[in-house]
């Protein structure tokens, strides 16, 4: 009888302590059989490092058995009670719980993915392309094309704090619905904000003590960190669908960012630099003897203005003579209507528009807005590429001069000589 309850006692603590049963397709791993089955085996394994008495690795059972089971003839899934075993557990870096690691033979990278089934499976395929590329030779074509950054304890304070870029982080718990309804608009607004705010999330779940320094108590959280201010952070107070994340992060954005400069084509770096813009706004001005230093800096002035008020487009922009830059002139069709004049360029489509109404502040207005909201004829850049630009001096900001006249020695002519 004395036995009985002891084997009692024990299935009663097994049962307790166990987070996948026998019937589960996750592949129970101990020290005795890791290295057979895992770090030996020519297959991809996700490995969970667990411990029993965790909230956060029995909350994860439901979604990681989902995951083993969709996955189950393709990738291993396994768990190793890393409390029970902490010093084997110790060398694969195991700090806390649950750790998932992938594993192909005896290579382990961290799994940094959100915590349902179908982030593991995503994880889980790359982890097989990848492996079977390698076999071949080459590297497999990522097919992640989310522009949200995973952001870690490990990388938060270089990404984030140590960087002059403007972020919008994202605080969320895996297994919370508000945050599974929120991932799709997340992911959209992080492709259209792309170059101009960057767009985070970071599991909150598992990075404890980096949710806590922000007072995150509710899922998700969304918090601002602004250019140059990182050590205050502010709440996110917009809507959560991706037009309200874009409208609200554009709105910050043209508060903080400073105006762009108007800059003299001058060289070649000038303009590749302007063309990595999403436009480049490209004026014409009259030559210096046509429109005097306080004529050219009228028209630059202006310039100035439109590029503060579009300043969160994020576009370049720059200026030349008439006549300095004339392969660039061809390309953008300028100049046909004399000069000022104007041509915004996307330098990557190669496509450019031409300013047909006045080069004034409100003809130049009208047709940036225009353009800003998609309308507007197009055309497609002579030559099929960006044209060269000529090295020449910037302009020193003093009117021009009218070269010297020559004097001409008439002294060994014959004025009497019979012309031939």
């Amino acid at each position: 009888m004395l036995h009985l309850r002891l084997l009692g006692v024990i299935l009663f603590f097994t049962g307790t302590y166990a987070l996948y049963d026998a019937h589960s397709d996750v592949v129970e791993l101990t020290p005795n059989n890791f290295e057979r089955l895992v770090t030996k085996s020519d297959e991809v394994w996700i490995v969970e490092f667990f411990a029993p008495w965790c909230g956060h690795c029995k909350n994860l059972v439901p979604e990681y058995s989902k995951a083993a089971r969709a996955l189950k003839g393709i990738v291993k899934v396994g768990a190793l009670d890393a409390d029970n075993y902490k010093e084997f557990a110790q060398k694969y870096g195991v700090t806390g719980f649950p750790t998932i690691k992938m594993f192909t033979g005896s290579k382990h990278t961290p799994y940094q993915g959100q915590r349902t089934a179908e982030a593991f499976v995503d994880a889980a395929l790359k982890a097989a392309k990848d492996k079977a590329y390698e076999s071949l030779g080459k590297k497999a074509k990522s097919s992640d094309k989310s522009d949200v950054i995973t952001l870690t304890d490990d990388n938060f304070n270089k990404l984030v704090l140590e960087s002059d870029d403007m972020w919008l982080v994202e605080f969320y718990a895996p297994w919370c619905g508000h945050c599974k309804n929120l991932e799709p608009h997340w992911a959209k607004a992080a492709t259209e904000l792309k170059g101009k705010i960057k767009l985070g999330a970071v599991d909150a779940t598992v990075h404890q003590v980096l949710a806590s320094r922000y007072q995150v108590q509710g899922y998700p959280t969304i918090k601002y960190f602004p250019s140059g201010k990182k050590d205050n952070a502010e709440e996110y107070n917009g809507g959560r669908t991706s037009s309200d994340i874009v409208s609200w992060a554009l709105e910050k954005l043209a508060e903080n960012i400073a105006p762009p400069e108007v800059v003299q084509v001058i060289d070649q770096a000038t303009m590749n630099e302007c063309s990595e813009k999403p436009l480049c706004v490209v004026s014409v001005l009259p030559h210096i003897l046509d429109c005097d230093a306080a004529c050219r800096n009228s028209y630059i002035d202006i310039l100035r203005r439109l590029g503060e008020k579009y300043k969160n487009k994020m576009w370049g922009w720059v200026w030349t003579e008439a006549g300095a830059q004339s392969s660039l002139e061809d390309a953008l069709e300028i100049g046909g209507f004399g000069y000022p004049a104007m041509a915004v360029v996307n330098a990557k489509k190669l496509k450019f528009s031409t300013l047909r109404g006045s080069f004034s502040e409100t003809g130049i207005n009208e047709f940036l807005r225009d353009l800003s909201f998609g309308r507007g004829q197009t055309a497609p850049v002579r030559g099929a590429e960006m044209p060269k630009i000529i090295t020449q001096d910037p302009w020193d900001g003093k009117d021009g001069e009218l070269p010297p006249e020559e004097d001409i020695d008439l002294s060994d002519i014959d004025l009497e000589k019979d012309e031939l």
